[in-house]
């Protein structure tokens, strides 16, 4: 008996049509070039076309080939915005037109990045598309303070949530999630959080103590990084005082009295080098 022939498989982070075109959605990470995969940065060098993100740093973007068309199209919550469908048209006809198309998004393209929708879109128009994962800010942000995200003591485990809810969606039920993190020992990392702190704040409340820790990171990885360190039942003054917006990410959990500690241990190390 003969065996089948396998199926033809194609590398994860490329596909391709009969026109030579291809297309790859490629995490930029939250904005420091360094945090890029060497993945990554490969498929940087070889686009003809990179579709930016607003959030994706000029350094990152100085890795393409100098002959790469490059397109900005932008999404900012508050600000002048690219449509989605104008981004996914523009990525459907470059691929068509044989182009080696690098969709470039902050962060991970999956984790609040769109990335699943403009997958849907070009599969259905027979695209397959290859993605390359990147560090995402919700993870960056909370590791540049040394502070993790889980801890054997302290988190059993994270949820990432965003903060915005599309136009006539009822959005996250904070109460129940509150409940929740209380009880399963969960870090939260909520993400486009900042405008509405005050009502993320009120509901939290519910479920977890007051007293609970939270850093809130704005630019996270980038020179301009900044960051505050406060508890649950004073997040939306703290947000307010220190002047911090978007885009920043709110970390919710016990294991952000790692941040103090951090803290802690560099200025024994400072110390302990001053004494020497």
């Amino acid at each position: 008996m003969s065996r089948p022939t396998p199926p033809t498989t194609q590398p994860a982070s490329t596909s391709h049509l009969a026109t030579g075109g291809s297309c790859t959605l490629v995490g930029a990470g939250p904005g420091d070039p360094e945090l890029l995969t060497i993945k990554a940065l490969k498929a940087i060098q070889s686009a003809t076309v990179l579709l930016v993100d607003d959030l994706v740093s000029d350094a990152i973007v100085a890795h393409a080939s100098p002959t790469a068309r490059i397109v900005y199209v932008g999404k900012r919550g508050g600000c002048k915005s690219t449509p989605q469908a104008f981004i996914e048209k523009l990525m459907l006809m470059a691929v068509r037109e044989g182009e080696n198309v690098v969709r470039l998004k902050g962060g991970d393209p999956f984790i609040f990045g769109r990335g699943g929708e403009e997958v849907e879109h070009l599969r259905a128009a027979g695209v397959q598309v290859g993605v390359i994962n990147g560090i995402t800010a919700g993870l960056a942000g909370l590791t540049s303070l040394g502070a993790p995200l889980t801890h054997r003591e302290h988190a059993h485990g994270v949820v990432f949530i965003t903060g915005h809810a599309k136009p006539g969606d009822a959005g996250t039920d904070w109460q129940a999630l509150a409940r929740t993190a209380r009880d399963a020992k969960l870090t939260l990392v909520i993400y486009m959080g900042v405008s509405g702190a005050a009502i993320i704040e009120q509901e939290l409340l519910t479920g977890l103590p007051a007293d609970t820790p939270v850093a809130v990171i704005q630019h996270a990885s980038l020179p301009q990084q900044r960051h505050a360190v406060t508890t649950l039942g004073s997040l939306h003054a703290t947000i307010t005082r220190e002047g911090l917006a978007s885009p920043s990410v709110i970390v919710v959990g016990d294991v952000v009295r790692g941040v103090a500690l951090a803290s802690l241990d560099a200025a024994q190390a400072s110390q302990a080098l001053r004494v020497g």
